[in-house]
């Protein structure tokens, strides 16, 4: 399959990012990596391979993204306030630079964001920050809520970046519209540790009328690469 490298000094974010592409056409997948992450580790956990006649044969086309994970939610070592502003400046990065980039390459209407782990928290919270720009979403094991990072700590940025809360107030139709044209998925398993937290996200949605699917895997499935990786064959 046709496999990219790209690279370009962000303006926005005053560094370099760094990406991969797979495949020539079809629906384009907007990829997060896990935790502090990086652009490769999707196809390092053969998470390209299980799929890769995907890609071959055009179906879709996968941008798997780059993280600053390290320098906002994770980071330790500033103000949680920083953390999050740096989050926000990583939005816009995707908003005007990444989403641009994958429409150089393809011009599907359609864009999906999926991710696993913290990289389900990013799909998730793009694709409801974003339904302009946003037709579906797949998180695999995701997390939503961001308090964790924050040490009580709060602000707009905060909020409107944390799906637990922003959800649950949102009456704007322009948005509620656009969600319920979206084909929102909520993948979790029976053991994963953040099982709950996809049943919470799950019931807001329910709770505004949001259409998704919350689906809990059997078999003792928890929260690691071997079970995400048959949930990208289930749902790609």
């Amino acid at each position: 399959m046709l496999r990219e490298y790209h690279k370009w000094y962000s303006p926005i974010l005053g560094r370099d990012m760094e990406l991969l592409v797979f495949g020539h056409s079809g629906i384009p997948l907007l990829i997060f990596p896990t935790s502090m992450g990086r652009f490769f580790d999707y196809e390092s956990r053969g998470m390209i391979d299980v799929i890769s006649h995907k890609y071959e044969n055009g179906d879709f086309q996968a941008f798997c993204l780059d993280s600053v994970d390290a320098e906002s939610w994770y980071n330790k070592g500033v103000a949680p306030r920083d953390r999050a502003s740096r989050h926000a400046l990583y939005d816009r990065y995707l908003v005007e630079e990444a989403v641009p980039f994958v429409r150089t390459k393809n011009s599907s209407d359609q864009l999906v964001t999926t991710g696993c782990s913290f990289g389900g928290y990013h799909s998730m919270n793009f694709a409801l920050r974003h339904p302009d720009l946003v037709t579906g979403a797949v998180s695999m094991g995701g997390a939503f809520d961001v308090h964790q990072f924050l040490n009580g700590y709060y602000d707009d940025n905060c909020y409107y970046n944390c799906p637990p809360d922003f959800l649950p107030n949102m009456n704007d139709a322009w948005y509620l519209d656009r969600y319920r044209r979206q084909r929102l998925v909520l993948a979790t398993g029976e053991t994963d540790i953040c099982l709950e937290e996809n049943r919470r996200l799950s019931s807001i949605m329910a709770a505004k009328s949001v259409p998704h699917w919350l689906d809990v895997w059997g078999d003792g499935t928890g929260h690691d690469w071997p079970w995400w990786q048959q949930m990208a064959v289930k749902f790609f």
